[in-house]
């Protein structure tokens, strides 16, 4: 059992998946669309039902996204398995930009 008073494997509503987390349900909505992965189980009434499995996989992208600094387009891309990514935090990416246009103007310094 957890602290909702739930055993382990039981289903979790959207409200109870969304306070055990500290996210807004809309969040939760939001991150549905953006990530294929995070696909509750429907119930009568269209209502939202969600594996451990799925609030395990939705610590994962809080994780990344909060903590980690990763942007959506990034943690999707490392949960899905790509090798192309970058964390928010762009100091390096910035660093490599000037670097590489300090390149292109000394070779355009060089033609002219």
């Amino acid at each position: 059992m957890n602290s909702s008073g739930k055993a382990a494997t039981a289903f979790r509503t959207i409200g109870e998946v969304a306070k055990e987390l500290g996210l807004d349900t809309h969040v939760l909505r939001f991150w549905e669309s953006k990530f294929p992965q995070v696909r509750p189980f429907r119930g009568a009434g269209n209502r939202r039902y969600y594996r451990p499995e799925d609030v395990d996989f939705l610590r994962k992208i809080k994780r990344l996204l909060n903590e980690e600094g990763y942007t959506i387009e990034g943690a999707l891309r490392l949960l899905s398995g790509s090798s192309a990514v970058e964390p928010r935090d762009g100091q390096e990416t910035v660093r490599r930009a000037v670097k590489e246009l300090e390149e292109v103007r000394r070779l355009l310094a060089s033609v002219t």
